[in-house]
């Protein structure tokens, strides 16, 4: 499926079918159907998705995919001949015009301001499209002419318009506040009238279909009321009311009513209130307030039924006739037919002989009516949010659970014949998005899951009461995102008791903190087990376990497999977790890891496991030595038994084909699927029809060719191998692409945040017009579209882990210092403490002022401001003064009242010297000097008071809390608190800690820097106050590093583990970035630290990475340090010299980028090469003893490397060479040959499986430059095997002879032999693509950079002589002894082994074509039978045939002669025939490879005349008796006759 379709009228839907994303919400109509009934389209986020819905059933057809924001409206275009085109509008202000058919753009406009809240497309004009905005303009567009007119007849929010279908000019329009307007968009005073009654928003405008108020006199009821008739209506009052005959128009509110106006008058003639119907069914949370939204749509030709919403998803069609109260009738009679949350939009249209309504709802399905009969056609199920996980029941086969994020799961019957989309969704206490799903392997309606906040519970999907039976809920929560869940066999402390008391599987779940809990599924309640624990006892591990990240038990509960976030992955054994072995191999995040499943006809496949991370490239480890491996260590596994490249992003989620062998498909962050066959490393189609990043994917248990997959675009898709058009993923643009819109996203930072985390003002805005269910905003958040993050293991991480920090710096930050133990009375902080001012003038001083000394503000202004006035009035004082202080001598005990002259008191007792004090200090408060204030409160002695006072204002400060002492012991302490919180509130985190610490308070004071992130401060203080081996030290040291680590700031990281004394965590995390230099580094400490295991592993990385850029130089320094990396030594060496040798051979044209870096060794060139290197190792490397050769061939003797496939990566092939010519090299110099012969046959028949002929001849002819002879004479003759690995490599040696030769002919030969064959033949024989083995003339295409540039020399043809100086000038004679020796390549009974071989590779490919084709009708027959065009029938037959991976060959044969059917029971007849015939071949042929006979003797033949009479005889001989196959017997045909 093409990204916008193709250009014919199919729509891209072919063979998808696809749970789509939900419809918006609130929008008066962001969906329609077109005029001619096919399709449906409604808007789904920013894009919008269209529904087939001409047959029975709805199909996929396609989406329209341009805007970049949130759709609000979505209409068709129903004028006659333009019902393909639609239009929609955006958030963004833009309107977009599309063609249905090809699902293209055809023009956009933004001509709005502001954000686009409703949209309709003209009935009577064709190019007319009607748009308003939230602030109330109105535009008109004519797209064929380009113009376009605004209009803006109030300064309201539109909420709704629509274009009557009688007047072309008239558009009636709703607002926010229950106002409805009509206006002409002909005239400059627009409005005709506006109608008031409506007391809430207008949710729906609908026009009468049919002309004229004259209709329906039922209505008159209202206007015979004494009316106001002679008085104005609403509005002004205008001639030409549009034209006489009128029409009415329906509007439903918020307010609960739905009104019809009178165009004419301009009022409303009747009132109609929703009735409460009652709810039947719905699955509505009590707790979820009753929304409404009434929308309304007038059928056309039904001009007295009106359909309207109700409450809570019920329909309503109202017959406006019938007299009375109750004019309606309810849709849906049956159970479940109903919307079970609010309708937003209602169209219609007659399809054939039936008339269809089409309602979308908040409760997320589509939902087709038959308005004759008023019951549910179809319902089509969307998703409101990423579709994180997909799991096939084990048990009710086709059950297909969906894990969604808008915190609800799916469960879809995928073989349902009635209804294709029969999905039960479950959303009781699930209240977060849906992150992992998992089935019981045996027990029916199982179903755990897991969620985004941590919560893992168990659904009963079959209880018959599913509606509202909630889950059980683990009572053990994770801290974060759940990601995986498997079911797998009790492990301890779950196996203690009898048998009969334990469940036979618990769950196992995987989340974001890296912990995995074992829960028991019988005790939910009770607490759930961290495997860890277990791990730790039974393999007695000191070191901090990684963090995990995936879990995954292999189908027979024997063995566990955990991913974790360095990359690596463990295998345990059950029960006791006894770990095996740890693969090396990704380095980053683990996403995904999947075992092969046990029921193929090879058991040794089910020991493949398939694992894929944040790293684009897929791993398959081949687990069987290991587990057969008796050893007590566990091993280290580093090389992959297949490796699959091509994805350019990270791997969300992979799947083995039930169906197949070896056959995975994995789900990228690339955007695309992708189906592998694993064995031979090949890519075989890629699925790129969702329009964002893929989450997860599952093979179809029922469909071979079937895969389903879900996204981030909020879809499910279906889709059909064999109908996709492409075979690897994208290189480049899409991907990067993704990255790019990755990289866009804001990175969330942890320090200092004033806001909650994804909510700053815009985004916020999105987010509730995106969906906006207030109750499910919150959740909604990301899931929007907002937060880019989303499916990201460690971007979630990031992301919670702030929200984390944030939420517990402000906790922490008040609850660190919570002492409400001591006997001062406890401040309460209630205002936000504002920085304290200083004593700034309240004006601005003019420039010259300021630059004199300003004087210092005085401290009893007031008094002083008194006695600077009038004399008269200082004279009254006086008097007053001189008064007072007489009564006060006659009477001692009253104090002298000085009423309003407070500023006496100077001269007065002390106690009106306090309330002068009081007096001035209250003027200082209210001018903000509180520092004066607390000054004078100290001279009076209320210290106490003043510190409480600051305390409670938050406007403590230094100086107060250094006076604090005087107060006494208890409240400086106090004061001290108070003001490190103060501190806390402003951000002054540091500063607080100090205050802390001088009040001894050393704990809280680190714990307050480490919470809000000051580790390097929180360590300065610990390391300086507390002892060494106080564990908070080690703690803080741990807990920097995670957060360096998580950061990416590794070395940093490192430094702190090292700090802690974890030379281990160290080591791991400088190796994380894994490129070269820090590999080095780690390898260098982990040495230091004695980790010699791991130093020897991370070197080895280091030293391949350095091969790859061919610095062997480095690589060598890397390994010396090793011992047990010698034998690891003398293959990179070996490797070099090869490497020269070869490019010295092969001198390339093209320079390489990155020149070679070679040793300067002394060669002694004249040697053979194995000699040479053995040389170059005795004198360079060491190896001097006997002991020292043995022990690196042991060394290297475990290392096994898995078989080359032609997708291997040449330099690999080469590496994997030098490996077997290190131990055949060995086994030379200790003089043990036998074991040398297979070793170079390895390396030969290496090169052969690469598909790389050039390569072969050259390391035969570099190895063996003299044949065999001297190696078969240095054998032991009595054994059996290596006599027999001896007669393999001479056919190879003579196989690459007989090729040399056939191109090397001597030119007059040539032209004879063009003209013996017939053109027909020659192309035969080259494309002879026999039997799996790719023969050189294709494989001649060389790697163009084989390792050391081996000249690339594309297809050779045999016209084109090779250029290999060493054959050019062979004479006649050393011709034909040459070919004298390509006789052992004749051999009789490898020929007939072979056949036989070919026999059942042919009889295997037959039975799964059949099965192919079995399966292509079964689909064929299911897609006519829901309505598709019996042409797709042929169609797909004629596919199926050019589709067959057949060779040329293979369908020149069929050409010829017609293939006759065979039946089932005589292929499986065949097949027992021919592997009873292999049967009966002696073992020693089959050990060892062997060139194709048969192809061997084509090429003697056609060398003609120069090819010894007996020698053709032979050949002859041999075709005539194995050549059956077709392709024999068509390119032997002009020898034979």
């Amino acid at each position: 499926m093409a990204a916008t379709g193709t250009g014919t009228g199919t729509g891209t839907g072919m063979g998808v079918r696809a749970l789509p994303a939900s419809p918006n919400w609130y929008s008066s109509r962001c969906s329609d159907v077109s005029s001619d009934g096919r399709l449906f389209g409604f808007a789904a986020r920013h894009r919008i998705c269209l529904l087939d819905v001409a047959a029975a059933a709805p199909t996929f057809y396609g989406e329209l995919i341009g805007h970049t924001d949130r759709i609000s409206g979505f209409a068709f275009c129903h004028c006659p001949g333009h019902g393909g085109l639609c239009a929609s509008s955006s958030d963004d202000g833009s309107v977009k015009i599309w063609d249905s058919g090809t699902l293209s753009p055809v023009l956009e406009y933004s001509l709005h301001q502001n954000a686009i809240s409703a949209l309709h497309w003209s009935p009577l004009v064709k190019d007319l499209i009607v748009t308003g905005d939230e602030k109330g303009v109105i535009v008109c567009y004519w797209h064929n002419r380009n113009d376009s007119q605004q209009f803006f007849p109030e300064p309201r929010t539109v909420f709704c318009l629509s274009c009557s279908p009688h007047h072309e000019n008239l558009v009636a329009i709703g607002y926010k506040d229950g106002m409805v307007v009509i206006i002409d968009i002909s005239r400059k005073r627009e409005v005709v009238h506006r109608l008031r009654g409506h007391e809430d928003e207008i949710h729906g405008l609908a026009w009468c279909p049919v002309p004229g108020e004259e209709r329906l006199p039922a209505w008159q009821d209202e206007l015979q009321a004494p009316s106001e008739e002679s008085k104005v209506p609403n509005g002004e009052v205008t001639q030409d009311t549009a034209t006489k005959k009128g029409c009415y128009l329906a509007s439903g509110s918020k307010d609960q009513t739905i009104r019809i106006w009178s165009c004419t008058r301009g009022r409303s003639v009747m009132t109609l209130k929703l009735p409460p119907t009652k709810r039947r069914g719905g699955a509505v949370d009590p707790a979820v307030k009753e929304r409404i939204w009434l929308t309304v749509h007038w059928p056309a030709g039904h001009p007295s039924d009106l359909l309207s919403s109700a409450f809570g998803g019920e329909l309503l069609l109202w017959n406006l006739t019938q007299p009375g109260k109750r004019k309606w009738t309810l849709l849906g009679s049956s159970e479940g037919q109903n919307h079970s949350r609010i309708v937003f939009n209602l169209s219609s249209v007659k399809h054939q002989d039936r008339e269809l309504l089409f309602s979308i709802s908040m409760d997320r399905d589509v939902k087709c009516w038959d308005l004759s009969t008023l019951d549910c056609s179809w319902t089509m199920p969307s998703l409101g949010g990423f579709v994180y996980s997909l799991a096939f029941s084990p048990v009710d086969s086709g059950c297909l659970a969906i894990g969604v994020g808008d915190s609800m799961i799916r469960v879809w019957n995928t073989l349902s014949i009635t209804n294709i989309y029969d999905v039960k969704t479950f959303w009781q206490s699930i209240k977060s998005k849906v992150t992992a799903l998992s089935w019981h392997p045996t027990k029916e309606g199982s179903l755990a899951f897991g969620t985004d906040d941590g919560k893992v519970g168990i659904f009963d999907t079959l209880s018959s009461s599913a509606k509202n039976k909630p889950p059980q809920i683990s009572s053990t929560y994770h801290k974060k995102t759940v990601y995986t869940l498997a079911w797998g066999p009790p492990t301890p402390p779950l196996i203690s008791g009898e048998e009969s008391e334990q469940p036979s599987v618990t769950l196992y779940s995987c989340a974001g903190e890296g912990i995995v809990f074992q829960h028991n599924p019988w005790k939910l309640n009770g607490e759930a087990n961290d495997i860890n624990r277990v791990i730790r006892d039974t393999n007695s591990i000191k070191h901090k376990l990684p963090a995990r990240t995936e879990v995954s038990w292999k189908p027979d509960g024997k063995l566990l497999a955990l991913g974790n976030e360095d990359g690596s992955i463990e295998i345990f054994q059950a029960p006791n977790l006894k770990l095996l072995c740890t693969i090396q191999q990704h380095h980053k995040l683990i996403n995904a890891i999947r075992w092969h499943h046990e029921h193929g006809t090879q058991p040794e496949l089910s020991y493949l496991i398939a694992s894929g991370s944040i790293n684009a490239t897929i791993y398959v480890h081949n687990l069987k030595s290991v587990v057969e491996n008796s050893s007590e260590n566990p091993l280290t596994i580093t090389e992959p038994f297949r490796t699959l490249a091509g994805h350019t992003a990270k791997i969300t989620s992979l799947s083995w084909s039930p169906h197949h062998e070896g056959r995975l498909v994995s789900a990228c962050y690339d955007g695309t699927a992708q189906v592998w066959d694993v064995m031979k490393e090949e890519p075989l189609c890629n699925y790129r029809g969702h329009q964002g990043r893929l989450l997860s994917v599952q093979w179809s248990p029922v469909e071979p060719d079937c895969v389903y997959t879900g996204a981030d675009d909020f879809s499910v898709h279906k889709w059909h191998i064999s109908k996709q058009e492409h075979t690897r993923p994208p290189q480049g643009k899409k991907s990067i692409e993704l990255e790019k819109k990755r990289s866009i996203q804001p990175k969330v930072k942890a320090k200092k945040k004033k806001k909650p985390v994804g909510k700053s003002p815009g985004k916020q805005d999105a987010n509730d017009a995106m969906n906006g269910d207030e109750s499910m905003k919150e959740m909604l958040l990301e899931e929007n579209g907002v937060s880019d993050h989303e499916g990201e293991k460690e971007a979630q991480e990031a992301e919670l882990a702030d929200k984390v920090s944030v939420t517990v710096s402000r906790d922490t930050s008040s609850s660190a210092c919570d002492y409400s133990a001591l006997s001062l009375p406890k401040p309460s902080v209630t205002q936000k403490a504002a920085p304290v001012k200083k004593d700034l003038p309240k004006e601005k001083p003019t420039p010259d002022a300021s630059l004199k000394k300003r004087k210092p503000r005085s401290i009893l202004p007031f008094s002083t401001l008194m006695d600077h006035r009038s004399k008269e009035e200082l004279h009254q004082d006086c008097l007053r003064l001189a008064a007072c202080l007489k009564t006060k001598d006659n009477n001692e005990d009253v104090s002298p009242d000085l009423k309003d002259c407070i500023h006496l008191g100077l001269f007065t007792d002390r106690d009106s010297l306090h309330k002068m004090i009081d007096m001035e200090g209250k003027h200082h408060l209210e001018n903000g000097h509180a520092e004066l204030f607390q000054q004078l409160m100290l001279w009076k002695g209320d210290m106490k008071g003043v510190l409480q006072a600051a305390a409670e204002r938050g406007q403590l400060t230094d100086q107060l809390v250094a006076m604090a002492p005087m107060v006494g012991y208890q409240a400086w302490v106090w004061t001290v608190e108070a003001f490190a919180k103060q501190l806390c509130f402003q951000e002054q985190y540091v500063k607080a800690a100090s205050h802390l610490l001088s009040i001894h308070k050393v704990y809280e004071a680190i714990e307050l820097l480490k919470v809000n992130n000051f580790y390097r401060e929180a360590i300065v203080m610990a390391k300086a106050r507390l002892r060494p081996e106080d564990p908070v030290l080690k703690e803080l040291y741990t807990s920097w590093a995670a957060l360096l680590e998580k950061d990416g700031h590794y070395s940093m990281a490192a430094k702190c583990y090292l700090g802690a004394s974890s030379p281990y965590d160290a080591v791991k995390v400088l190796s994380k970035k894994g490129d070269v230099a820090s590999l080095k580094t780690a390898a260098e400490l982990a040495l230091i630290s004695g980790e010699e295991e791991l130093s020897a592993t991370l070197s080895l990385r280091c030293a391949q990475d350095l091969l790859l850029s061919r610095n062997w130089v480095g690589a060598q320094e890397v390994l010396q340090q090793h011992k047990t990396l010698f034998g690891q030594r003398l293959v990179f060496c070996l490797n070099e010299l090869l490497c020269s040798c070869l490019s010295e051979r092969n001198p390339c044209e093209k320079k390489s980028p990155v020149p070679p870096c070679y040793h300067s060794w002394e060669l002694n060139r004249e040697a053979p090469f194995l000699d040479m290197v053995t040389q170059v190792w005795q004198n360079v490397l060491g190896m001097d003893t006997t002991e020292k050769a043995t022990c690196a061939q042991e060394q290297l003797g475990r290392i096994e490397h898995p078989p080359s496939t032609s997708n291997t990566h040449p330099k690999q092939v080469l590496f994997h060479i030098s490996h077997d010519l290190a131990l055949a090299a060995l086994s030379c110099h200790l003089g043990m040959w036998d074991e040398a012969v297979k070793s170079i046959l390895g390396a030969v028949s290496r090169s052969f499986d690469a598909g790389n002929f050039t390569l072969m001849q050259e390391i035969c002819s570099i190895i063996l430059p003299e044949g065999c002879d001297d190696l078969r004479d240095k054998l032991d003759s009595t054994n059996s095997q290596s006599m027999d690995a001896c007669r393999s490599l001479e056919g190879f040696v003579a196989y690459r002879q007989l090729y040399n030769l056939w191109w090397n002919s001597p030119k007059d030969s040539l032209g004879l032999q063009k003209a013996v064959l017939g053109p027909s033949e020659q192309t035969a024989l080259e494309k002879s693509c026999v039997s799996g083995d790719p023969t050189p003339e294709e494989t001649v295409q060389t790697a163009a950079e084989m390792g050391e540039n081996l000249c690339s020399t594309t297809e050779v043809s045999k016209g084109e002589t090779q250029s290999d100086s060493r054959t050019d000038s062979v004479g006649v004679a050393d011709r034909q002894s040459a070919l004298k020796g390509c006789q052992v390549l004749l051999s009789e009974e490898m020929a007939a082994l072979q056949n036989t071989q070919r026999d059942i590779a042919e009889v295997q490919e037959t039975l799964a074509e059949m099965i192919r084709q079995h399966q292509q009708q079964r689909n064929n027959l299911q897609e006519n039978t829901n309505g598709n065009s019996q042409g797709s029938n042929l169609e797909q037959n004629s596919e199926t045939e050019s589709d067959k991976p057949c060779s040329d060959s293979n369908q020149m044969n069929c050409k010829d002669e017609a293939k006759q059917p065979v039946t089932l029971p005589e292929l499986t007849k065949q097949l027992l025939n021919a592997k009873q015939k292999l049967a009966e071949f002696p073992d020693n042929l089959k050990v060892f490879p062997f060139p194709d006979v048969l192809e061997c003797c084509l090429v003697l033949l056609h060398l003609g005349s120069q090819c010894p009479p007996e020698l053709q005889e032979q050949a002859l001989a041999l075709l005539r008796n194995h050549g059956g196959a077709a392709v024999y017997k068509k390119a032997a045909r002009s020898f034979l006759t």
